[in-house]
C-alpha cells in the first residue's frame, strides 16, 4: 500500500472511529431521555373510587376491568365507599348530587392526596345546584374537549375498510327522528314542527308513544335515509349518542342540530354529515333532502369517509373511569374548582 493510500486508510478509520462515538452518544442520550420518562409514569397502582353509579345503573367491577376489558395496567376500579380514605381518586357522578340521591363524604377525612372528579355528560342546562360544588372538586370529567379529561360519546379514528359503503337507496323510511324528552321550546321541536311539512317524518321514542328497545332501535333507523340527529342543547362540544350510535351505526346520513358546523367538522368524519345552520330555511333543507335521496352519488359521497376512517362509541361507564388512569400523570397535582358553575357554563 502506498504512503497516500495508507493515510488514506487512516483517516477513514478515525472518521468511522468519531461516527461510533457519536452514535453511541446519541444512542446513550435517547437511553437517560426514555428511562427519565419511565420515571414520570406512577410505577404503583391507581384506585379509583366510584361513589354512586350514574343513573342507578351498575356494572361488574370484579378483578382488574381495567387490564382485561382495555390493556390498561396498575388502575383498578371500585364502588365500595368503605374504601375512601384510601383511594387515589373519587368520581362523582353529578345528577346524583344535584337531585340529593347521594351526598358527598364531607364528614370523613379526606386524605391531602387524593383528587375528587366531578363527572356529567350531560349539557349545562341539565347541570344543576353547581355553587354548592364550588371549592371541593378538583378535576372535570365531561364530554368537553377542555375537560380535565374529556371523555367524548364517541371519536372518529383512522383506520377504514377501504372499500366504502355501499348504502341502498331502496329504503322504506326518507328520514326518521327518535325523541323521548321533547319540549317545544327547544331548538329541535321547532326545526322539526316546520320541516315536517316538507317531507315525511317517522318519529319514534316515549314522546310518540312508539318506544324502541335496544334490539329495535339501529334496525329501524337503518331502514331510513337520512336521521335527525338533533341534540336537545345547543351548547360547546355536546354531541350525544344520537350522532355516534343512531345516526352513524344504524348506516342513515345525519341530520345534524347542536353545535356549530366546526365542531362537527373536528369531531365527526369529515364529510359525514348534514347541518341545519347551511340553510336559510327548512323549506330549503327539506329541498336539499330530497335532490341527495334523488343522486346516488350525492348520497353516496356522505359514506366516502368509510373506507379511511372509522368510529368508536364509548358507552360503558368502565371505560369512561378506567381512562382516568391514562390521564392521571398530565393532570394538574394541585387544580381546585373554586367556581364549578362558571366552568360548566362557559
Amino acid at each position: 500500500m502506498t504512503t497516500s493510500g495508507s493515510r488514506a486508510f487512516v483517516i477513514v478509520l478515525l472518521l468511522l472511529g468519531s461516527l461510533s462515538s457519536l452514535l453511541y452518544y446519541i444512542l446513550l442520550n435517547e437511553k437517560l431521555c426514555l428511562q427519565k420518562y419511565h420515571l414520570d409514569v406512577p410505577q404503583r397502582n391507581i384506585s379509583i373510587l366510584l361513589w354512586h353509579w350514574p343513573f342507578g345503573r351498575s356494572y361488574q367491577l370484579d378483578g382488574n376491568k381495567c387490564l382485561e376489558m382495555y390493556n390498561i395496567s396498575r388502575c383498578f376500579l371500585t364502588h365500595n365507599i368503605s374504601s375512601f380514605s384510601t383511594a387515589d381518586v373519587v368520581v362523582f357522578h353529578h345528577q346524583e348530587l344535584s337531585r340529593g340521591l347521594s351526598s358527598l363524604p364531607l364528614h370523613q377525612h379526606r386524605p391531602a392526596s387524593q383528587h375528587w372528579v366531578w363527572l356529567s355528560m350531560e349539557p349545562p342546562i341539565n347541570n344543576a345546584n353547581l355553587t354548592q360544588l364550588n371549592g371541593l372538586f378538583n378535576w372535570t370529567m365531561s364530554y368537553r374537549r377542555d375537560a380535565d379529561i374529556s371523555i367524548p360519546y364517541g371519536k372518529t379514528m383512522l383506520g377504514g375498510d377501504g372499500l366504502g359503503f355501499q348504502a341502498p337507496l331502496n329504503r322504506s323510511c326518507f328520514v326518521s327522528w327518535v325523541v323521548s324528552r321533547y319540549r317545544p321550546h327547544q331548538a329541535r321541536a321547532v326545526v322539526y314542527q316546520s320541516l315536517k311539512k316538507y317531507i315525511p317524518i317517522e318519529v319514534y321514542g316515549k314522546w310518540n308513544k312508539k318506544p324502541l328497545s335496544d334490539k329495535e332501535l339501529l334496525p329501524t333507523i337503518a331502514k331510513c335515509l337520512f336521521y335527525l340527529s338533533f341534540e336537545n342543547s345547543e351548547t360547546t362540544d355536546y354531541i350525544s349518542e344520537k350522532l355516534w350510535r343512531n345516526a352513524f351505526q344504524a348506516g342513515a346520513v345525519p341530520v345534524v342540530l347542536g353545535p356549530s358546523r366546526a365542531t362537527y367538522e373536528a369531531l365527526a368524519p369529515p364529510g359525514s354529515f348534514i347541518h341545519v345552520s347551511d340553510f336559510k330555511s327548512t323549506a330549503d333543507l327539506a329541498a336539499y333532502l330530497k335532490h341527495v335521496a334523488a343522486d346516488r352519488q350525492a348520497y353516496e359521497e356522505y359514506f366516502q369517509w368509510r373506507s379511511t376512517h372509522r368510529i368508536k362509541t364509548i358507552t360503558d361507564w368502565r371505560e369512561r373511569l378506567c381512562h382516568i388512569c391514562v390521564k392521571y400523570t398530565s393532570l394538574p397535582a394541585n387544580r381546585v374548582y373554586q367556581d364549578l358553575d362558571s366552568w360548566v357554563n362557559s
